[in-house]
């Protein structure tokens, strides 16, 4: 009489069940956690240099204005004329009242244009304003 050896039956599978709650919690950090790039810069500007820089931390507040080397002005997404400035910086004061407006100013921009974007945004309320600037080495 022969004896065999009885081998156990286990399996050699690695257990998936909690695999799609893993995922949709990695993808739910992930949706979270990322900001995208919410702007697209239409104008072409090159900041002037400073000494010494803030970063603003709460960037959820900023509203970015940008002067172009032409004199071109970029509200956010949109292209603006000077006289449309005071009524949209008003509009997003209304809905957003801590905004900031960043200004982004090419470092050759005649000074004219800033003053006028400065009087239109104090006729808007919107009087916390930020210069950018990139930091000199």
């Amino acid at each position: 009489m022969k004896f065999e050896k009885k081998r156990a039956s286990t399996k050699q599978e690695i257990p998936t069940a909690s695999m799609p709650d893993i995922v949709f919690m990695l993808l739910l950090f992930f949706m979270v956690a990322t900001t995208l790039r919410e702007v697209d810069v239409l104008v072409q500007f090159r900041l002037p240099e400073a000494k010494a820089i803030e970063k603003i931390e709460n960037k959820r507040l900023i509203s970015y204005i940008w002067i172009g080397k032409d004199g071109k002005i970029q509200l956010n997404d949109n292209i603006v004329v000077l006289e449309q400035i005071q009524d949209l910086m008003y509009k997003k004061r209304v809905e957003l009242p801590n905004v900031i407006v960043s200004l982004r100013i090419d470092k050759s921009s005649d000074m004219g244009i800033v003053t006028d974007i400065q009087q239109s945004l104090r006729k808007a309320d919107a009087r916390r304003i930020n210069y950018s600037a990139m930091l000199k080495h």
